[in-house]
């Protein structure tokens, strides 16, 4: 059985299907966690999941659930799943979109400015109220809820995707105040900020548009975008007791985008690379 940092955790990740979560899911497994795989897309996590026991063939539980994290009903279930393994103990709030129609005040559609809201924000409020009522049932002296939320709550950008952005601020005015409010029952609540990530969507937008890419390349000391693995680095650590002090913080991983003003010369850093593009046969 796997042993690590996190051996002997229950933990839920939601949009884990791909990207952060993935990634994440896999280096829970990898640390010994019990690893509870939740997304919209039944065919999507179902191959996540493959991907992890391929990867980490000595995993603890890894198991999946289908869930909208819109919908407190279907969060609920989802975490009242790992009452039969003794309860949650690290929640990933991570699930989220950010919308193709997503503009500025006048061109962002009201429907997709309340879409955005209803996953983005209210996903996690109900993925952190379900994580401390089930901390509670089980009496857990200690939990830890990491929830995603972006550098784009920190800086502006000319390129508008305005209610990602301000979904994304409320993460962080929550997760501030819940740190808060439940620092004296032992539960942890910090959040993940990423900068853009190198993705196939991003980088099937960006396409052949040197200046485009370039816009946005620029802004990284290292001359290259972020990959998924870094991001769930930092999960590792959040989720694990090595961050027990550690709350209420608006986690920053981004290579150093929003402390830059100019950025250096020279060739880009190479990026290391995402474990879900490994295969346990190579």
């Amino acid at each position: 059985m796997a042993t690590g940092r996190l051996s002997g955790k229950n933990a839920i990740i939601t949009g884990a299907a791909g990207g952060i979560g993935l990634e994440t899911s896999i280096l829970f497994a990898q640390e010994g966690a019990n690893v509870l795989l939740a997304d919209i897309s039944t065919e999507a996590v179902e191959k996540a999941m493959t991907k992890v026991k391929e990867l980490v063939p000595n995993a603890n539980k890894v198991e999946t659930v289908i869930c909208d994290v819109s919908k407190e009903a279907a969060v609920q279930v989802m975490v009242e799943s790992l009452d039969s393994w003794g309860g949650v103990d690290v929640m990933f709030n991570n699930a989220g979109i950010m919308h193709a129609k997503d503009d500025d005040a006048v061109g962002t559609p009201e429907d997709i400015w309340e879409l955005t809201q209803a996953i983005n924000v209210k996903g996690v409020w109900y993925g952190s109220k379900h994580a401390i009522l089930s901390l509670r049932k089980h009496k857990k002296s200690k939990g830890s809820i990491i929830n995603t939320a972006s550098v784009v709550a920190l800086v502006g950008s000319a390129t508008p995707q305005l209610a990602y952005t301000a979904s994304k601020g409320a993460v962080l005015a929550m997760t501030r105040e819940l740190a808060i409010v439940h620092a004296r029952e032992g539960f942890r609540f910090n959040s993940l900020c990423p900068a853009p990530l190198n993705t196939p969507l991003l980088q099937d937008w960006l396409g052949d548009d040197q200046p485009k890419r370039m816009r946005r390349e620029i802004h990284f000391p290292a001359g290259r975008f972020g990959e998924a693995i870094e991001q769930a680095k930092a999960v590792v650590f959040l989720a694990s007791d090595d961050s027990g002090f550690v709350n209420g913080q608006d986690f920053v991983v981004d290579g150093g985008m929003t402390k830059a003003y100019v950025t250096p010369e020279g060739p880009a850093l190479a990026a290391p690379r995402n474990n879900a593009l490994k295969s346990s046969l190579k």
